[in-house]
């Protein structure tokens, strides 16, 4: 009885330092993650004059729109090129343009009507997404975000033993709060109780978005490429040569096309194949408009296409030769091993585009109950009269030391920032016997 209540003690203690600590981090990343699942939603509003065009029977090709820009604006560089996908929907241009500011201009397919343009640093969805991924503060904002998901496991797990019911007939405040009991029962039930019954969904989220993060992320990454669980090597036609560059490096891809090398166009006296040309390739290989197409910058570049849809079954990365139109990648869903197609749907299922608004909708509920559990655990804190939940006597649990090991070995970071938490612990212990209780 008393080794169980040390690990109560224990687990509590735990628990409650990385709410305190990670709660801001968690709070964004609950509140950036709801508005971002509706990114399409939000964008065609904001951008809607922008988008809209008038449809009409007949579509020009490429060319004559890439020629009104250049026309507009002679001396910018194009960049990228997203044919309409209906026929309300304009069509995208990126341009890069003579100071080095990246801009879309958005042409209307059937007049060749410039729309518009809106520069790319400015597009409020990915500065959203910025803040969600990295905080807007680079490397070191990767990788608090980071620190933050791998801490949220361990509140999940340490939450769970906590609310687990010692008595197996017990419903209110298990499964259903008080409201009967006080208001310091009913904010801990409102803590608990919504904590339990979206748990499973805020796990799924930590796990779908962590293979975007910039250290786990990378080491999951080369890890199912070097296996082969990443790209395969029978994707490349022909002894196509590689280059250094990733493929991440050029274009927006699906995750699990980010690490495939990209191939250099072999030089030779051709002429540069035309945009129109590149698009018929392209439809011959069954690729319907959604797609980006980047254009290649250099003698030796290539013509990636990137299809990154709503649904991960969809993903197509293909790089084509500029000169000769040789297809030297074709990489898609059914090319992916087990676990790079897993994490691919998961993406998406993360993104809420999967499988449209139902999955919104779910990933919504999860993430207001993250911000309700958040918001009721600093009302409980708030509301203790004893500060932190006191130090056991005893050491470290054998149980707590286990979870260390694991994630440590799982997630080094956290693995790390638990033993730094340990040995701040133990040096507070011998100054001032522990922390204050």
């Amino acid at each position: 009885m008393e080794q169980s209540r040390r690990h109560y003690q224990w687990i509590w203690r735990w628990h409650f330092y990385a709410g305190l600590i990670f709660t801001p981090f968690l709070l964004v990343l609950a509140i950036t993650g709801a508005v971002y699942l509706f990114k399409a939603e939000i964008e065609h509003a904001l951008y809607a004059n922008l988008y809209d065009v008038t449809p009409q029977s007949e579509t020009m090709p490429a060319s004559h729109m890439f020629s009104a820009v250049k026309e507009q604006y002679p001396h910018a560089v194009i960049t990228r090129y997203r044919p309409a996908d209906s026929a309300d929907r304009s069509a995208e241009i990126g341009i890069t343009d003579h100071d080095g500011t990246a801009m879309t201009v958005f042409v209307d397919p059937h007049t060749m009507q410039i729309m518009g343009t809106l520069d790319d640093t400015d597009r409020i969805m990915d500065k959203l997404e910025k803040i969600h991924g990295e905080l807007m503060a680079g490397t070191v904002g990767d990788r608090l975000v980071e620190l933050a998901a791998c801490w949220a496991l361990i509140l999940i797990i340490t939450g769970a033993y906590l609310w687990w019911p010692r008595k197996r007939e017990r419903i209110w405040g298990v499964v259903l709060p008080r409201f009967s009991k006080g208001s310091r029962t009913l904010v801990r039930d409102l803590h608990v109780v919504p904590a339990a019954w979206i748990s499973a969904g805020m796990f799924f989220l930590i796990m779908t978005g962590l293979p975007w993060s910039g250290f786990w992320g990378t080491q999951v990454q080369n890890a199912a490429t070097n296996s082969g669980e990443g790209y395969p090597p029978s994707i490349w036609v022909g002894e196509a040569p590689l280059s250094s560059l990733k493929t991440e490096d050029v274009a927006d891809v699906g995750w699990s096309a980010e690490n495939l090398p990209v191939p250099q166009s072999v030089q030779s006296a051709y002429v540069s194949l035309s945009i129109d040309d590149v698009i018929r390739i392209i439809n011959e290989r069954g690729i319907k408009p959604g797609y980006d197409l980047f254009i290649p910058q250099e003698k030796t570049g290539v013509y990636t296409v990137s299809v990154f849809p709503p649904k991960a079954q969809d993903e197509v990365t293909m790089h084509i030769d500029q000169y000769t139109g040789a297809v030297l990648a074709d990489y898609r869903y059914k090319d992916y091993g087990p676990a790079g197609k897993a994490i691919a749907l998961g993406i998406t299922l993360h993104k809420g585009s999967q499988f449209g608004m139902i999955n919104k909708l779910i990933g919504l509920a999860v993430c207001i109950g993250m911000v309700l559990v958040i918001v009721s655990g600093l009302l409980l804190w708030r509301k203790r009269k004893h500060g932190a939940p006191a130090r056991p006597a005893a050491g470290v649990a054998k149980g707590l030391w286990a979870l260390i090991i694991m994630l440590g070995i799982l997630f080094p970071l956290a693995g790390a920032s638990m033993l730094i938490v340990l040995i701040i612990d133990q040096i507070a212990k011998r100054v001032r016997g522990g922390f204050a209780a």
